[in-house]
């Protein structure tokens, strides 16, 4: 028996035979249940290996005769097919012999392993790019030219850009395309212009926005070893178009973020350096691609967000706000057709008067661009559609008759379709009181009118400025006043002004912050008439920076500026000698856009002042400006109280004039 010795010597230790007996089956049975269990064990250890060794003698057997008659399993199957369709590709070596050894890899591994289906979408990735592939450039000019015209109104700068490209890529068929940055303010045309320009090259439009993104993984992709790692944006845009030389759009590259997870912008730098983009390297594909046949169009509202590194690499091509007689072109010719097709509106039942699509365009928005004079559009359409359903008997299930007389649109039934209006312009009213300057900003909108208010209270000349305004714009105003001071005797301005008064410069709509240095001119001007109490003239608005010489510098937005100031109701605008060009340039592209606007220009602050303030005498100003009548006679005892404190100052100056002795 299999027992120990112990166990043996307790069975002999038992000195009635039934108890030894007894003892022993004991020992029999437990003996017994092990062999059973063993035998158990062996029979389902040889079942399962009789099992895996019927299971792979057949595989074999059917790999045998699959080869025998020249098919093969899933696997092998789907190899073969990679292999073929690798051989079709026209693929450059290097990635020609990447591809191959993935599918030797995906050959040898199990189906059931993960790996395997991590290489098959890596490899299937690899084989739907267009390597190699683009499409035909249509290249003709006056096509190309003509299709740009029937897209858009104006933008004449930037058509021109275009088919100086097309000229060139015509001469030169293997040129790398230029990396274009439209900069400008909403509905101004940005984005629809890109799908423009690929209907007039022929090619496909792709575009991304790049709104809100703060993944640098986004633009170059993930790595393959993490669980659903999938190509950048680039690349994922480029295997949609099914070619390599798309017209690509970057929308909104302004609005790139920045967080713990990279910089964006600086993966950008790769995609839009013609120099560096024809060996682009994404973090899934891992091997280089050639993007620089594609036509790289990026898009934004501000230049100021996007880093000086990435703008450097791009060609900035702004775009300006329309100027009123465009927006009516663009209305009669694009807006209100393409919206009556949108509401079922047939072209010989809505009529809509010139004089109504004007007042839209002044009482009912204020943009820069055309996007809310579509909507308002769109509203008219609404209603008319309105009414002409009660007109027609929907059921009689027969097509609509069209109405026997059209819905007229006119100036005096506007409110029934867009209600009350919106915007009024601002300098209608006069403004009789001095201290009032009208000024004219930039925003990324467009342009706007800036009012500019100056008051004094009884002081001691301090100067108190609210509004929200920017460290520039507060710097310019503190400017503005050291020069009024120094040439106050040029402007009649009695000292008493500066000393007995506080001034406190206001400029309205508190909850927008405002800042930059255009303001300067403006600023000194309404300090210059509040000081000398005379009244700038009416329907008058001007821009630029100023220097402590009373030098006058230019600045930029001018077109928006003018805009906003024609829209306002401004009959004359006061601008910077140096910029002089620039309002030619506006006056050569919209001269008729701006009758009624005339143009002074000035170097110098002191001839601007006396231009912009009506004048008045300097007998009047000074009586408004004297000492205050109780501070004109100083009693003895408040003459021996600032001896006092003249005595005291000193004492402190000369006990911090020896501490400071005794500290070096």
């Amino acid at each position: 028996m299999n027992v120990t010795a112990a166990e043996k010597q307790s069975i002999l230790e038992l000195k009635s035979l039934q108890d030894r007996a007894e003892k022993l089956v004991e020992y029999l049975s437990r003996e017994i249940q092990i062999l059973e269990l063993t035998k158990q064990i062996q029979t389902k250890v040889k079942m399962d290996m009789d099992k895996v060794q019927r299971e792979f003698y057949l595989r074999q057997q059917l790999k045998t005769i699959q080869t025998e008659l020249g098919e093969f399993d899933l696997q092998m199957q789907d190899s073969v097919k990679l292999k073929d369709l690798l051989a079709k590709k026209k693929l450059p070596a290097e990635i020609y012999s990447v591809v191959e050894k993935e599918i030797e890899k995906l050959s040898r591994i199990p189906q059931a392993s993960p790996d395997y289906s991590v290489t098959r979408t890596y490899v299937d990735t690899l084989l739907a790019m267009p390597w190699n592939e683009y499409s035909e450039t249509k290249i003709n000019l006056r096509d190309a030219e003509r299709v740009l015209n029937e897209d858009h109104y104006g933008l004449e700068k930037i058509k021109s850009r275009i088919l100086e490209y097309l000229a060139v890529l015509k001469l030169k068929s293997n040129m790398k395309a230029p990396i274009l940055c439209f900069v400008g303010p909403p509905g101004v045309g940005k984005t629809s212009l890109g799908k423009s320009i690929a209907r007039a090259l022929g090619r496909k439009f792709i575009r991304v926005s790049l709104g809100g993104v703060r993944d640098e993984a986004e633009i170059r992709g993930h790595r393959r070893t993490y669980i659903g790692a999938m190509p950048g944006r680039i690349i994922q845009g480029i295997k949609k178009a099914g070619t390599s030389n798309p017209v690509f759009m970057l929308d909104e590259i302004d609005k790139l973020g920045t967080d713990f997870r990279g910089d964006p912008a600086s993966a950008l730098l790769e995609v839009l350096d013609p120099a560096q983009n024809n060996t682009f390297s994404d973090h899934y594909l891992e091997v280089p691609y050639d993007l620089s046949r594609a036509l790289f169009i990026a898009t934004a509202n501000s230049l100021d967000p996007i880093p000086l590194a990435l703008r450097d690499r791009m060609e900035v091509i702004t775009l300006t706000g329309y100027t009123e007689y465009e927006k009516m072109h663009i209305a009669k010719q694009y807006l209100i057709a393409r919206q009556m097709e949108e509401h079922g509106i047939r072209p010989e039942e809505l009529v809509v008067d010139d004089d109504a699509v004007s007042k839209i365009i002044n009482s009912y928005t204020r943009e820069a661009g055309v996007r809310n004079l579509e909507r308002e559009i769109a509203n008219v359409c609404r209603v008319v559609a309105r009414d002409i359903a009660l007109q027609v008997d929907s059921d009689s299930g027969q097509e609509r008759e069209p109405l026997k007389e059209p819905i007229h649109v006119r100036p005096d039934n506007l409110k029934k379709y867009l209600g009350v209006e919106k915007f009024f312009p601002d300098v209608d009213e006069p403004v009789l009181l001095p201290g009032v300057a009208v000024g004219l900003a930039w925003t990324p909108f467009g342009g706007d009118i800036l009012f500019i208010e100056s008051t004094v209270t009884k002081g001691n000349g301090r100067l108190m400025m609210t509004g929200q305004l920017g460290d520039v714009m507060k710097e310019s105003a503190q400017a503005a006043l050291s020069y009024l001071k120094s040439c106050s005797e040029y402007f009649k301005i009695p000292d008493e002004a500066f000393k007995y008064w506080d001034v406190h410069l206001h400029i309205p709509q508190g909850a927008i912050p405002k800042d930059g240095p255009s303001a300067g001119v403006t600023i000194l001007t309404s300090l210059a008439s509040i000081y000398t109490q005379r009244n700038v003239k009416q329907k008058l608005a001007m821009t630029g920076e100023i220097t402590l010489r009373g030098h006058i510098l230019p600045v930029g937005g001018i077109k928006e500026k003018i805009l906003a100031a024609k829209r306002a109701g401004i009959t004359e605008i006061l601008l910077p000698e140096k910029n002089r060009n620039d309002v030619a340039e506006v006056m050569e592209t919209n001269s008729g856009a701006l009758i009624g606007i005339s143009f002074k220009f000035f170097a110098e602050m002191d001839d601007l002042i006396d231009h912009a303030l009506e004048p008045i005498s300097a007998e009047e100003a000074e009586r408004r400006y004297r000492k205050p009548p109780e501070e004109k006679e100083e009693s003895p005892a408040r003459i021996e109280e600032e001896e006092h404190e003249s005595m005291r100052d000193s004492s402190i100056a000369a006990k911090k004039g020896d501490l400071m002795i005794k500290l070096f």
